[in-house]
């Protein structure tokens, strides 16, 4: 039976699972393990892409990923040949050292973020490597640390993180740990390693039994819709940037030429948000080219991005036009 092609677009979440071939180890001792977390730190800064959790275990390990500028596939390669070339030469060895394909599970951030973060924090207590929260946040191998400030590493986007709890890091930081404790006492946690229909309206009863879905993808509906149609890969019809940002311009009463000046006016701020948010997370637009046509730069416009799904969720007429613009 033939595979599927990836769905890779800048801007995209995804889980990623890595595993050795046969099953095998990949990662032998802690050196190896620095190496591959050194290679990946690199890559981050270079490309400029998102991480949001990540574990390493003995033969696998997960991350959860957003490139904002390449692709998936360039980042992947890049990162999994260049660690197999050092791992073969450092251990002596020859031929494959990953499984041909990695799997890759784009995700609809705004409903599963928060589940996947869980579910990859706990891979390590899941796996028996240590026995509970406190074990693991001395574990240098998996996001925990990291996360909270304890690692000495900055792998993690701890910030866009830790705001979905609280907007003061400390009640965050708690918030966090007690959503991470609840996910224990859960006797047949939910394995987060596919998408598709079951799972997606398990993490979400919002999505009906007759929405769209595809086993690639975590989440269901007007996402799947959209994001099949951006690919060429379904026939939905999308607004383009331009129609967006007039349609924004409209509710907020702002020509589209006074969103594409810099301001600091809080009534084009918001507008900008969420023309950022709905671009970037929903039409799947790069980032690249919001920044153009709203006078910002690519990292403006992840921060934009983040603020605007708050907005949208304040005020209810704007979500109505925005749903009535097939998003």
């Amino acid at each position: 039976m033939p595979r599927h092609a990836r769905i890779d677009i800048p801007g995209l979440l995804h889980h990623i699972i890595v595993r050795g071939i046969e099953r095998r180890d990949i990662f032998l001792d802690d050196q190896d393990r620095e190496e591959f977390l050194s290679r990946f730190s690199a890559l981050l800064e270079e490309t400029g892409s998102r991480c949001f959790a990540w574990a390493l275990l003995d033969n696998h390990f997960h991350l959860l990923l957003r490139p904002e500028e390449g692709t998936l596939a360039s980042f992947m390669r890049r990162l999994l040949t260049g660690y197999a070339v050092v791992f073969n030469l450092r251990h002596n060895r020859a031929g494959h050292l990953f499984q041909n394909r990695y799997k890759s599970i784009v995700c609809d951030e705004d409903h599963y973020l928060l589940e996947l973060v869980r579910y990859i924090h706990l891979n390590p207590i899941r796996a028996g490597k240590v026995v509970d929260l406190d074990d693991l946040l001395s574990f240098p191998w998996c996001v925990h640390a990291d996360l909270l400030g304890k690692s000495g590493r900055s792998l993690v986007d701890s910030e866009s993180v830790l705001a979905l709890f609280s907007s003061r890091k400390g009640r965050a930081c708690q918030l966090c740990k007690t959503f991470l404790a609840d996910g224990l006492k859960t006797e047949k946690p939910q394995k987060l390693s596919r998408g598709g229909k079951r799972l997606s309206r398990a993490l979400n009863p919002a999505l009906a039994e007759d929405e769209e879905f595809d086993d690639r993808i975590l989440g269901g509906g007007r996402f799947v819709e959209n994001l099949l149609g951006a690919t060429g890969q379904g026939a939905v019809k999308t607004l383009t940037l331009n129609d967006l940002i007039r349609l924004v311009g409209t509710h907020f009463s702002l020509d589209p030429e006074e969103l594409a000046q810099p301001s600091k006016e809080q009534r084009i701020v918001r507008a900008k948000s969420v023309i950022s948010y709905v671009a970037v997370r929903r039409l799947h637009i790069k980032s690249v080219d919001v920044a153009k046509a709203l006078g910002y730069s690519s990292t403006a416009v992840t921060h934009a991005a983040a603020r605007g799904r708050g907005i949208i969720s304040e005020m209810p007429t704007l979500g109505k036009t925005l749903a009535g613009g097939k998003l």
